[in-house]
């Protein structure tokens, strides 16, 4: 291990020495130096992620989720200068906490609310308008095989709780008190403008958005949703995914000649 990765794996775990060979501009301990920087980084990592994950601070409150934090800190560095994008793995991180087994609903919050940071630093991309979508629309027999480009922002979260209660609560929407974390809840999530959005849909819907946007076939995400629910329209999906301007493109199905 060079000295570069010694100090690193020093920094994040306590029970390491101050690397040998470090020297302070004031002839101070260098020990005690390097124990202020250790601190103030694992601080500024938790920190960052106090602000990806509010709602999940709110919920267990601040000490339990900085010790929390802490564990998954010194375990799982940043891969990537950009600490906007620090924490994708922390919810599964929370999944697999003991001191946290007993909140059901605490990794999927955690899941929503890095969704919603994902789909705020998401690239542009122009939407197609009704008209464009009602001209292929109006070809029915084109319709199984059409594929719909959508919104780089948009992604869907299928919960055995209910994440879009408990998140919306903390943001003053609605009573936290009438929420039952227990309910399963899918939730949409998608930029609109400059605001991201958090929505409930039904499974079928979530189901059948989410199929979209692994790029399969109108055809085969309308089955992969009627699979849940046999009374599915496809309109009412269509009709939100246009209001939030978060189809992009329409792909028809190629036809033999």
């Amino acid at each position: 291990m060079n000295t570069q990765a010694k100090f690193a794996a020093a920094l994040l775990d306590p029970a390491c020495p101050c690397p040998s060979g470090l020297k302070t501009w004031t002839g101070g301990d260098p020990a005690r130096r390097f124990q202020v920087y250790r601190n103030n980084v694992v601080a500024s990592l938790i920190d960052a992620l106090a602000d990806t994950f509010p709602v999940t601070l709110e919920l267990v409150g601040d000490a339990f989720f900085r010790a929390m934090a802490g564990v998954f800190v010194r375990g799982c560095p940043p891969r990537s200068p950009i600490l906007a994008f620090y924490g994708d793995d922390f919810p599964d991180f929370i999944g697999s906490f003991p001191p946290a087994a007993g909140l059901a609903y605490l990794a999927d919050v955690a899941r929503l609310e890095y969704l919603r940071v994902r789909a705020f630093h998401a690239a542009d991309s122009m939407p197609i308008g009704a008209a464009e979508l009602a001209g292929v629309l109006a070809d029915e027999s084109a319709l199984p095989g059409l594929r719909l480009r959508v919104h780089p922002s948009l992604s869907v979260l299928h919960s055995r709780s209910a994440v879009v209660s408990l998140w919306a609560a903390h943001q003053g929407i609605g009573s936290l008190a009438q929420v039952v974390p227990s309910e399963p809840e899918t939730a949409l999530v998608l930029r609109h403008g400059l605001e991201v959005d958090v929505i409930e849909v039904s499974p079928a819907a979530g189901e059948c958005i989410a199929a979209i946007v692994e790029g399969l076939p109108l055809g085969a995400a309308v089955a992969r949703a009627s699979s849940i629910d046999e009374a599915f329209d496809p309109a009412g999906v269509l009709g939100l995914l246009l209001q939030k301007s978060a189809i992009t493109a329409l792909i028809p199905s190629r036809r033999e000649s």
